[in-house]
C-alpha cells in the first residue's frame, strides 16, 4: 500500500465506519498518547527499565500502527499530501545531511 492509498483508505474508513473524523486537537492528543504507548513499550523491551507483566503481550508494531493512523488522519484534516510532503523532506535531508553524518566523529 502506498502512502497515498494508506490516506484514502482511512478517509474512506472515517467516513462509512468512523462516522467523522474527531476534531484537529482532539486527533493531536490521540498521537501523542499513542506516541507515549509506543516509548513505553521501546523504554522497557529495549531501554533499561524493567517491562511489566502486563506490557509484554504489547504489539509494538500495532502501537506503531495506532501512530500512523492517527497521523494520517490529521493529515488528511489538514489537507496534507503525505506522499508529496515526505518526498520534499527526504530532498531537504538529502541536501543538508549529504555529509553531515558521514563527517560525525560520534557515530564512527
Amino acid at each position: 500500500m502506498t502512502i497515498n492509498e494508506a490516506q484514502r483508505t482511512v478517509d474512506d474508513w472515517i467516513k462509512t465506519i468512523g462516522v467523522r473524523y474527531f476534531n484537529e486537537l482532539t486527533n493531536m492528543a490521540m498521537l501523542t498518547e499513542e506516541v507515549g504507548e509506543v516509548a513505553r513499550i521501546i523504554a522497557r523491551r529495549y531501554g533499561e527499565q524493567s517491562e511489566k507483566e502486563s506490557d509484554k503481550n504489547k504489539d509494538l508494531g500495532d502501537e506503531m500502527a495506532d501512530v500512523l493512523w492517527v497521523l494520517i488522519c490529521l493529515a488528511n484534516q489538514t489537507g496534507v499530501d503525505l506522499t508529496e510532503a515526505f518526498e520534499k523532506n527526504l530532498a531537504k535531508k538529502n541536501i543538508r545531511d549529504a555529509t553531515r553524518h558521514l563527517n560525525n566523529e560520534k557515530l564512527k
